[in-house]
């Protein structure tokens, strides 16, 4: 997306409705400052400040993502080029998410891991102790569960961040 365009757009549409940078500030419940850094391309109105300016100027948000009046005939391919631009300058991609939430799960855990080490480590040495060998062969399958269990949780926990689902499952 085009912020100097995008800009220039809303200082057009604010003119020819015979406004100032004040007085669109006061529609919108914003500074004039705040209006002049649209009007310059320095940051981009946020999604309610884009509705707002759309009902103010009798435009689409589609009309002011893209920066001009759209004929109708090109307005569904121009729609879709705004969501596809919109996509791709998001502040994280799909992957970066999932890393982000699959790390502050095992940050959020790492207690968890600590103990689910120490259980295994004091059976073991439990198990030297007593003279129990044949009990040594349990833990590595008692740590292969335990892991997959976690590893289950840590993957449902980061599928419910990334979809936005609530415990029960549903889509939030």
């Amino acid at each position: 997306m085009d912020l100097i365009k995008i800009g220039k757009f809303i200082a057009k549409l604010r003119k020819e409705k015979h406004m100032t940078q004040e007085q669109l500030g006061e529609v919108l419940g914003v500074t004039n400052k705040t209006i002049s850094r649209w009007e310059n391309g320095n940051y981009m109105p946020s999604i309610e400040m884009l509705q707002l300016l759309s009902q103010t100027f009798a435009v689409s948000i589609n009309e002011l993502l893209s920066g001009e009046c759209i004929p109708d005939e090109d307005f569904r391919r121009q729609a879709d080029q705004n969501l596809v631009d919109a996509v791709k300058e998001s502040a994280f991609s799909f992957e970066e998410q999932r890393r982000f939430w699959i790390h502050k799960w095992r940050r959020e855990h790492i207690s968890l891991f600590v103990v689910l080490f120490l259980i295994p480590a004091a059976a073991a040495v439990l198990f030297l102790i007593k003279d129990k060998i044949w009990g040594l062969s349990l833990i590595p399958f008692l740590g292969l569960i335990e892991y997959g269990w976690q590893n289950n949780k840590m993957m449902i926990y980061v599928e419910n961040q990334l979809y936005g689902k609530n415990k029960s499952g549903e889509s939030v």
